[in-house]
């Protein structure tokens, strides 16, 4: 029985084993009850610890069970080294060694695909499970096509018609599989006469095959050199890069020329034996068999002249084979024929006028200083000025007898005297020999004796070439414009440099200079300069660095050419406001077009696409926006009791196609001005009084003044004070400063009215203030309400704004006794009455004492002030912004 513990499980390979076959054979289960098949995908190249699939899972198996299972990998092979088994949860993992799809499956077709096989044990026995698991493994694009050979040569004969298609052989090689492997191909540089075009055979292989679009001439030009590009399918594509050398194959498509159809040459009879007499040449475009040429004697040449005259017949040079008379003058006309393969002979005439001679021309002896080979002297373009090249002697003169000697051709060279010896010439250069400009010449030894006898000696001269020309690039300053987000790899242009020297001299490759950027690559041999990155113009817009053409002479030479690369801009960056959202604090009250702030927004791009217009989204109708300066200006003056805060959305949009914009807030927040005094609400009326009992206690509260300010803060904090009485006692009431409460001081001694004048002012600069008058009647009832309407201030004085002094506040001015002035006229009237009739008295009385009082609606005025309903006063408060 298996224990619980897992420390206790069986872990050797062998004893694993056995166990699995001890449980195949005693298992009371059927075969296929115990077996289950998953399979699971993933990519090749994942980190260690990626989650390849939950057995458990996806058997939907209870782990909760007890014994627990294990999940245990039945037998070690090499492909388990890719993954970890969880024995607890069978949670399949990555392990360390990272999979690679092509060195894993390297054997196997594109179609066989790649997988992984395991065989996972369910465990204990109770719960025994055989799992077969395939895991697929998926190709990624980590592999670059890559050619088999650095330069790959097609041979394409002239002749070629146009659309001939030559195969390229050797085809890129990507191991990656499907999308992922190479997908096409294409030449940087077809020179208007080449194409690709992709084949894909039976097995899925793609070969590139050479197309012709235009007729050829090896004459013209023998050979085309490019670069081959492989590109596969991935994204972003990896490219592979190789040389293509299409070199043009000779076909006999050209005939011998001769340089000259007619040469006149002038024998002297004393001519010695196999003195040369001419050389002819000719001249055939082709090349190798196509160009081998051949001379001979015409049918119609007789056999005289043939003795007399050798015939070479692969150089053309034409030679005195026998000895002439000397005591005749003959004239021989000799017919040359040229012959090419497969073409019609060429026909040159050589005459020779035999002058017969008495004494003989003069003999002349070459002796060369300078390299020379079959009449050819070779001297070197470094060589200086007057440097000697040949010595010659005549000979077979009289000794009275007058020699010239001279020179014709063209040329840096000329023949002098040598020194003191009598018929010794030296010829010698005049100037330095450029090969660039010229590297052979023909000049002619002429001499001639007093006897009118010349003799000619052709002196051929072939410049060699040194290394003594730097390659010239087209342009000093190559400026280059690329868009930005370019992709990877981009092709930005292609360097041309040329040198003038011939052979390996001239031969340029190219390298970047030390201050170009690692995101730069040059072809050595193309000069093909792309980017390997992508580039961002706010990031930099301008590059600036050295590229280098050096040449393989010895020594090497080398220019240099300053590279600009300039980043043109993409609308890639959208409008960006300095802050994400503005507060501006205005005074209420400013004026109308006046500037609240200025919004700063940037964008990164250049140009068009770097220009910013600002809108407003809402509130037009009340703000606007200046787009230049980015002011925010209100169209009229704003009350900050009416509105104390705006909310504006900004909206920038900048002049690329498509246009990009943001959005940001703007709270307009307005500062209170004391631009409102305090309004009364308690008391409603100036006429308005209040019964006041007489026997009313010092200290007890009367009624209050009541007043709201629109304004806030200080201008909002309201104070109370009394600023005159008219009642019969001073100080009988006082009033709080804060609450407007008043109460009563000391105790009540006179009947009447008492009028408070009350300044209710806030704490805002300026000062503002309002007055209300406080009328409290003083008396057990209210027995005659004519009488105290009578008492009431006029309300015209009110009205017109007349302010009486403030007994308490200002010292050194007169307030008179409004109270005493009602008491006397109280008195006058009282004892009026009392001198009238008493029988009139009497029925007054009666009559005031019977008659019954109307009911009517009491006036507002008349209204105590302590009745007021305080819900009603609230509801007429406005809402106070505090900020």
């Amino acid at each position: 029985m298996w224990n619980t513990k897992r420390g206790t499980y069986l872990h050797s390979k062998g004893e694993l084993w056995g166990l699995f076959i001890l449980l195949l054979y005693t298992s009371p289960l059927s075969c296929s009850s115990n077996f289950s098949h998953l399979i699971y995908k993933i990519k090749e190249g994942l980190p260690k610890g990626t989650l390849i699939g939950a057995i458990s899972t996806d058997l939907k198996l209870d782990l909760s069970v007890n014994p627990p299972r294990s999940f245990n990998l039945e037998l070690k092979t090499a492909r388990q080294q890719y993954v970890n088994l969880n024995n607890t949860t069978g949670e399949l993992f990555t392990s360390a060694v990272e999979i690679d799809r092509e060195a894993l499956c390297a054997e196997s077709h594109e179609g066989q695909g790649c997988t992984i096989f395991l065989d996972v044990l369910i465990l204990p026995q109770q719960f025994f499970q055989l799992v077969k698991i395939k895991i697929i493994i998926e190709d990624v694009n980590d592999n670059r096509p890559h050619f088999p050979v650095g330069e790959i040569r097609v041979f394409v004969p002239e002749n070629a018609p146009v659309n001939a298609r030559f195969a390229v052989e050797q085809s890129a090689i990507d191991p990656d599989i499907g999308i992922h492997s190479v997908q096409t191909y294409w030449l940087v540089n077809d020179y208007g006469v080449f194409t690709l075009d992709v084949e894909e055979n039976e097995g899925g292989e793609l070969t590139p095959f050479l197309i012709i679009t235009e007729s050829l001439d090896r004459e013209t030009k023998a050979e085309y050199v490019t670069d081959i590009i492989a590109e596969d399918g991935g994204s972003p594509p990896l490219l592979g890069t190789a040389t293509l050398r299409i070199i043009i194959t000779d076909v006999n498509d050209n005939c011998p020329k001769f340089t000259e159809s007619q040469v006149n040459v002038t024998l002297y009879g004393n001519a010695s034996k196999g003195m040369q007499l001419a050389h002819l040449q000719t001249y055939d475009p082709d090349e190798g068999a196509n160009a081998l040429i051949t001379y001979a004697f015409s049918e119609r040449v007789t056999q005289e002249s043939r003795n007399l005259f050798h015939l070479d017949t692969n150089t053309g040079v034409l030679k005195l084979a026998a000895k002439i008379d000397n005591n005749t003058g003959k004239l021989y006309k000799l017919i040359v024929l040229a012959n090419g393969p497969t073409c019609i002979p060429e026909v040159a005439t050589v005459t020779i006028h035999v002058i017969k001679q008495l004494s003989g021309p003069p003999v002349v002896i070459p002796r060369y200083i300078a390299s020379e080979k079959d009449g050819v002297v070779s001297i070197s373009e470094s060589e200086p000025a007057f440097s000697p090249i040949a010595l010659f002697t005549i000979k077979n003169t009289e000794p009275q007898q007058k020699i010239e000697c001279l020179l014709e051709g063209t040329g840096p060279f000329r023949l002098v005297p040598y020194e003191r010896f009598k018929n010794e010439y030296l010829l010698e250069t005049t100037e330095l020999l450029d090969y660039e400009q010229q590297q052979d010449y023909e000049i002619v030894i002429v001499v001639r004796n007093s006897h009118g006898l010349v003799v000619n000696t052709v002196v051929k001269v072939h410049v060699l070439d040194v290394n003594d020309n730097a390659p010239v690039f087209k342009q000093s300053f190559i400026d280059i414009t690329v868009e930005e987000n370019n992709p990877p790899n981009t092709f930005l242009a292609q360097l041309q440099a040329t040198d003038a020297d011939s052979e390996s001299r001239g031969e340029v490759y190219y390298l970047l200079g030390a201050d170009a950027p690692t995101i730069f690559d040059l072809d050595r041999s193309t000069g093909v300069l792309t980017v390997s990155t992508s580039l961002d113009r706010e990031e930099k817009e301008t590059y600036r660095f050295i590229v280098r053409a050096i040449d393989r002479g010895t020594p090497r030479k080398e220019s240099i050419a300053t590279v600009i690369i300039t980043v043109q801009d993409r609308n890639d960056n959208s409008p960006r406001f300095i802050n994400k959202d503005f507060t501006f604090f205005v005074p209420e009250n400013f004026p109308g077009f006046g500037e609240i702030g200025a919004l700063t927004v940037t964008d990164a791009d250049a140009g068009e696409n770097g220009w910013v217009a600002l809108s407003i989204l809402n509130g037009s109708d009340i703000f606007v926006i200046d787009t230049g300066r980015g002011a925010l200006r209100a169209k009229t003056s704003l009350d900050r009791e009416q509105q104390g805060t705006y909310y504006i959305w900004i909206e920038a949009t900048d002049g690329g196609k498509p246009a990009l914009s943001c959005i940001t807030m703007v709270t307009v927040l307005l500062l209170d001005v004391n631009d409102n005094p305090p309004t009364v609400l308690f008391p409603q009326s100036n006429q308005s009084y209040m019964l006041v009992l007489p026997n009313t206690l010092p200290g007890t509260s009367i009624t209050e003044v009541y007043a709201v300010d629109r304004d806030t803060g200080m201008n909002a904090v309201i104070a109370y004070s009394i600023i005159k009485r008219t009642d019969g006692e001073p100080g009988s009431f006082d009033i709080d400063p804060y609450t407007g409460n008043i109460t009563l001081r000391k105790s009540l001694s006179n009947r009447g009215l008492y009028s408070l004048w009350v300044k209710v002012r806030d704490h805002g600069q300026p000062e503002l203030y309002s007055t209300v008058l406080v009328n409290l009647f003083v008396n057990e009832t209210v027995s005659n309400e004519t009488l105290i309407q009578s008492l009431l201030p006029r309300s015209v004085d009110i009205d017109h704004g007349v302010l009486p002094p403030d007994k308490e506040g200002r010292k050194g001015e007169q307030v008179p006794n409004l109270c005493g002035e009602y008491q006397v006229l109280l008195l006058a009237l009282t004892a009026t009455c009392l001198g009238l009739f008493l029988t009139v008295l009497s029925l007054v009385m009666f009559i005031c004492c019977k008659k019954r009082k109307p009911k009517k609606k009491r006036l507002e005025s008349e209204i105590p002030l302590n009745l007021i309903n305080q819900e009603m006063v609230v509801k007429n408060l406005m809402e106070i912004s505090n900020i």
